[in-house]
């Protein structure tokens, strides 16, 4: 099957005005579909024999056009997307889960303490940021399903940048992400040990800073149970609105552009990760 879905993640990047997206999470040994593997799963369950090019050909098309597979999949953890393109706004309300990021029906339960590693389909950009945020579906039923992903605190449980060099010519971890051998590109993180069970987002948000004065914003988000013995939270300092959390005014715009004074020394913007600690 991996095989399968890394010929698909070529395809689509092809296809697609060359963008990846999450394509799948994996817990432990066991693997969720996201938005695009759904609709394989959908069509080929997991028991039959995969045809890979009956498949490339009913994906030819509109690789995200089959919403109807989409919305009925039972086991969707991953809330919805109709595109992989660029967000530009940084006031988009698109910003927080994606378009149109409507609910997913189900859950990815984890405990806190594991890692929860992303499946990209063949990333093609190299230099920018990427981040995990996480927050907690407060409304009085902690249900994700009916939760506005715009009103929500988040938080970053990870965050990866600049390794190594100088921002224009040296090494990001976006870089090391991007593979060209239609191999997935993997992420992982770990949900903080501390944090409190209950239901949440976790967001994987990719900033590709390789155009002057216009980031590109690439959101994913995904419904997780989180269970565990913690009683944590993140404290004010850690939590931001999305969007709100970036802008584009003087005061930010250096930590989106090509600036040649900045050398080595690339500061993700946004709050700390928080690793579990309570104030």
């Amino acid at each position: 099957m991996w095989n399968i879905l890394a010929s698909i993640a070529g395809f689509l990047t092809h296809q697609a005005c060359a963008h990846g997206g999450a394509l799948n999470y994996t817990v432990g040994d066991t693997w969720y579909p996201g938005s695009i593997s759904s609709i394989i799963v959908s069509i080929y369950p997991v028991h039959q024999s995969l045809n890979l090019n009956t498949i490339l050909t009913s994906l030819s098309h509109d690789p995200f056009g089959d919403q109807i597979l989409q919305d009925a999949a039972p086991w969707m953890v991953q809330r919805k997307c109709i595109t992989n393109n660029p967000i530009f706004e940084t006031t988009n309300t698109s910003l927080s889960c994606n378009t149109p990021g409507t609910p997913a029906r189900s859950y990815i339960p984890i405990r806190a303490g594991e890692n929860i590693t992303a499946a990209y389909g063949y990333w093609v950009h190299t230099v920018g940021p990427m981040i995990v945020w996480m927050t907690y579906c407060s409304n009085p039923t902690n249900d994700c399903e009916t939760f506005d992903s715009s009103t929500a605190d988040w938080f970053k449980i990870g965050e990866k940048g600049l390794l190594d060099g100088d921002i224009q010519t040296g090494e990001w971890f976006q870089g090391q992400f991007s593979r060209w051998d239609s191999s997935p590109s993997l992420w992982s993180e770990t949900v903080p040990g501390a944090l409190r069970k209950g239901r949440n987002f976790v967001r994987h948000e990719i900033i590709s800073l390789h155009s002057a004065n216009k980031p590109q914003f690439y959101p994913e988000c995904a419904h997780l149970d989180v269970s565990g013995d913690g009683e944590g939270f993140p404290t004010e300092e850690y939590l931001v609105r999305i969007p709100g959390v970036w802008s584009m005014d003087r005061e930010s715009a250096r930590d989106w552009v090509w600036v040649q004074d900045i050398a080595d020394d690339y500061k993700i913007p946004g709050p700390s990760v928080w690793t579990g600690e309570i104030s």
